[in-house]
């Protein structure tokens, strides 16, 4: 089954999660602009407050009258604003983290159907930051700027109403204002950003510097270059300061402007509210009524202008995310795909046609048959397409042309997790996950019990070292296996091939890791596994392959010979070159190349 379609762009993206929660959304722009209310509602208050009290003709009681609604009201303003605040932090809390794993959820789900290919293209830790980075930047701007953004939306807007009323003079220098401050903030957004994404890139390279120096620090000691790592991290850290600085220096520049014209603003208030005293034009109330909101609104724009700032940052980080995990799936199902059904294992390759990245084909027009239950083994020198081989019948790669068949299914019409549930892989260099040894190999088969996993794991020879282990199954193996040594890698991932016991096998020079002794053990029970199975072998070490039915031979691409080892050896051909050419039974790696991937 495919992965549902995720908009790469990210207000569609964002509405894409929404769309769950309307009535989150509702309650959080309703309180958000109830909120905005808050300022020039508790402004016009004041006002009607000071005129109030500033009669001085009427009694004790007259007044305590006419301040109690106003004083009331103005009590109770305060509490909605509170209150918004409080139901907006419930909404986020209750629903913020909710969207947060939807969103690490389905692009964790789109990023697994991406192809084999991506991978080699993308390092996998930056994936995951890429993932975790998007949920977090668009939390952020659902729950703590858009709610604040709409706040400071409103306030001016009410403002300028407001002043309106008590003389149209007022409105109209707070608007050139609004205008005037706005203008210089945007402008000199896109300079900040650009300095911004430049220190950022300062900061990445620093780490990178610290991440390599760190790694080598081996390196270093037997080198005794401590004193030069620390001249070479120094210019970096010299050249980050300078950057900080620059940008710094821009915004210190640009708020001092931006200050300077709330200085202007509230002189030309100011001026302007004891012209219209002079002339009976404006109440005290209103002194107190233009000066609050004056002080406010600004306040409430300046912060608004540096909000905008971060959301077009944390916009440009969620889009760099997106383009880099939304993009289309190389390698999908049909649409009609069905579940593979395997009864021989019959596996033909006809006339396929293969490249990487539209480089010159890797193969041309192959055709060849490995009828079901037949061991072959696969040799060449590295770069000559073994591993591409295997790689197509996994379909990790899909064919330029031609097609390839299991038991007369065609790969691509079948679903890919089928087809990989009917396949054993071992690679030559496992990678285990961070968790148990019990899961790690209770992965050949989920639904396996305890005592299955154990019986495959002394199977593959590896019950005993496992039990010499702290916690025994339950030991974790650490980041990428790296807790086990090369050989015990291989053996848990033998185990989980043992345990899978699908009908085709193929294994990758899968014994090269280990010791002659614990070789042979594994060779018995990998003999055990092969039975009734189709077996593809890349080896390296042609000993291996003594027992094969088939080998194939394969230089640049092509499989040039074909045959059993004894019938290979007396055509005096390229393998039995190889076989002579074996130091240590290992064949020698000439015309490395790195398209053998």
């Amino acid at each position: 089954m495919n992965t549902p379609l995720i908009p790469k762009k990210l207000f569609s993206f964002i509405f894409h999660f929404l769309k769950s929660y309307p009535w989150s959304v509702g309650f959080i722009l309703g309180l958000s602009t109830l909120s905005g209310c808050y300022a020039t509602v508790n402004a016009y208050l004041m006002k009607v407050l000071i005129d109030d009290v500033s009669k001085i003709s009427v009694t004790e009681a007259d007044l305590l009258t006419i301040v109690f609604w106003p004083a009331f009201i103005f009590i109770i303003n305060y509490e909605i604003h509170n209150l918004s605040w409080r139901g907006i932090q419930y909404i986020n809390i209750k629903t913020g983290p909710r969207i947060q794993n939807q969103i690490i959820q389905e692009m964790f789900s789109y990023t697994e159907k991406h192809s084999y290919r991506y991978f080699q293209d993308n390092f996998s830790g930056s994936i995951a930051n890429y993932i975790s980075s998007l949920a977090d930047n668009i939390f952020t701007i659902l729950t703590n700027i858009t709610p604040f953004l709409i706040r400071q939306i409103v306030q001016p807007i009410l403002a300028l109403v407001l002043m309106f009323f008590v003389n149209p003079f007022f409105a109209f220098a707070f608007f050139i204002w609004i205008l005037f401050f706005l203008s210089i903030s945007l402008f000199f957004s896109n300079k900040i950003t650009n300095l911004s994404d430049v220190l950022a890139e300062g900061y990445s390279q620093l780490s990178g510097k610290i991440v390599d120096s760190v790694s080598n620090s081996n390196n270093i000691r037997l080198f005794a270059r401590e004193k030069f790592e620390e001249k070479y991290l120094h210019g970096s850290l010299e050249d980050v300061a300078k950057k900080f600085r620059n940008k710094g220096w821009f915004e210190f520049k640009l708020s001092l402007v931006q200050g300077l014209s709330v200085t202007l603003l509230i002189a030309v208030m100011i001026f302007g509210l004891i012209k219209l005293r002079i002339l009976g034009l404006v109440t005290v109330g209103d002194f107190a009524l233009i000066l609050s909101l004056a002080l406010y609104v600004t306040e409430g724009i300046w912060y608004f202008t540096e909000q905008v700032h971060r959301l077009n940052d944390l916009i440009g980080r969620c889009n760099q995310s997106l383009a880099i995990i939304v993009v289309p799936h190389e390698i999908i199902d049909a649409p009609q795909a069905k579940s593979i059904h395997i009864t021989k294992g019959d596996i033909t390759f006809h006339e396929v046609t293969f490249n990487y990245k539209r480089n010159a084909n890797i193969f041309e027009n192959k055709s060849v048959i490995i009828p079901g239950g037949q061991r072959v083994g696969l040799v060449g020198y590295s770069g000559s397409g073994k591993t591409t081989f295997v790689n197509l019948i996994v379909r990790l790669f899909d064919v330029s042309s031609g097609d390839i068949t299991i038991d007369d299914q065609n790969i691509r019409e079948v679903t890919q997790n089928s087809l990989r549930e009917q396949i054993g892989f071992i690679p030559q260099d496992p990678v285990l996950f961070h968790r148990s040894l019990m899961e790690n190999i209770r992965y050949g088969r989920i639904e396996a019990t305890d005592e299955q996993v154990m019986l495959a794991a002394e199977k593959a020879h590896a019950h005993e070292f496992i039990m010499a282990t702290p916690d025994a199954y339950q030991s974790l193996v650490g980041e990428r296996g790296i807790k086990l040594s090369g050989g015990q890698r291989q053996r848990i991932s033998i185990a989980r091939a043992i345990l899978k016991n699908a009908p085709i096998l193929i294994l990758d020079e899968a014994t090269s890791a280990l010791d002659s002794v614990t070789e042979r053990y594994i060779q018995e029970s990998l003999e055990n596994l092969m039975q009734g199975k189709t077996v593809i072998v890349i080896a390296h070490r042609l000993s291996t392959l003594l027992a094969m039915d088939r080998i194939l031979v394969f230089d640049q691409g092509k499989i040039v010979e074909d045959g059993n080892h004894a019938s290979l050896m007396a055509k005096h051909g390229m393998y039995a070159q190889l076989w002579n050419s074996q130091v240590g039974g290992f064949l020698l790696d000439e015309n490395e190349s790195s398209s053998d991937l």
